[in-house]
């Protein structure tokens, strides 16, 4: 944990057992979503229908535990009064089980896309061109949680500054989807389904990117938001 935040350990036991339960809870429901995208890609790859139908109809869950973090917070806010790091805590939980419900949306169109393609025997092969941006955006994932979990803000600034890649590899598959739908027109349909899950992929870089920022504002108290990484480090320093 980042020695500039300090989390108050306060006279009522209850309080601070109410803060880490909920923060256990978002870890938790971090978990869930990591496996949803992971599976939703491993769904794609392997035309797995079992999966993909797995995660299409699971979304459900993270939706409940978004609200159920949400209710916790707002319990808190409502009863306790938090002032200080207490307060940046709720508000980063607020904000971060957003990211981490969109991110389940994402994973959820994957499985939808996935079904829909074994239902028609597509060929795995059409997906090739995600299987690396895929594994960048889970790494990327599983950083941000990590950088949430243990409130570092340099491996949250690292995650940031991985976004970059992320970005740059779904340009660079884009534009070879674009050259193959023009020499191929009976391609269209099928390569228009993997533009669909790239750009669902990239989405979830950004939401992972903003679960970082997030852990920027918790332990710095900075907004740092269409801020360029540069900036952001010049600040943070």
């Amino acid at each position: 944990m980042d020695n500039e935040l300090n989390l108050t350990h306060h006279i009522s036991h209850r309080f601070n057992e109410e803060l880490e339960e909920v923060r256990s809870n978002v870890m938790a429901m971090g978990g869930l979503v990591e496996k949803q995208v992971a599976d939703g890609i491993k769904a794609l790859l392997t035309s797995d229908t079992e999966i993909a139908e797995a995660v299409a109809s699971s979304d459900f869950e993270v939706n409940a535990m978004e609200v159920a973090i949400d209710e916790q917070c707002t319990q808190i806010l409502a009863r306790r009064q938090p002032a200080a790091s207490d307060l940046r805590l709720l508000v980063t939980i607020i904000k971060t089980i957003t990211d981490l419900e969109r991110i389940g949306d994402e994973a959820e169109k994957l499985g939808h896309i996935a079904v829909k393609l074994s239902d028609k025997n597509a060929s795995s092969s059409q997906f090739v061109e995600l299987r690396h941006l895929g594994e960048h955006v889970k790494t990327m994932l599983h950083e941000s949680l990590d950088a949430f979990a243990r409130m570092d803000v340099n491996d949250a600034l690292r995650t940031i500054e991985s976004d970059k890649l992320v970005n740059e590899e779904f340009e660079s598959i884009m534009r070879q989807l674009i050259t193959r739908m023009m020499e191929d027109p009976r391609e269209i349909k099928n390569t228009l389904r993997v533009s669909w899950c790239a750009r669902a992929l990239e989405r979830i870089g950004d939401h992972a990117k903003n679960v970082c920022e997030n852990v920027v504002y918790l332990v710095k108290g900075k907004d740092i938001r269409h801020t360029s990484l540069d900036k952001m480090r010049e600040e943070l320093i």
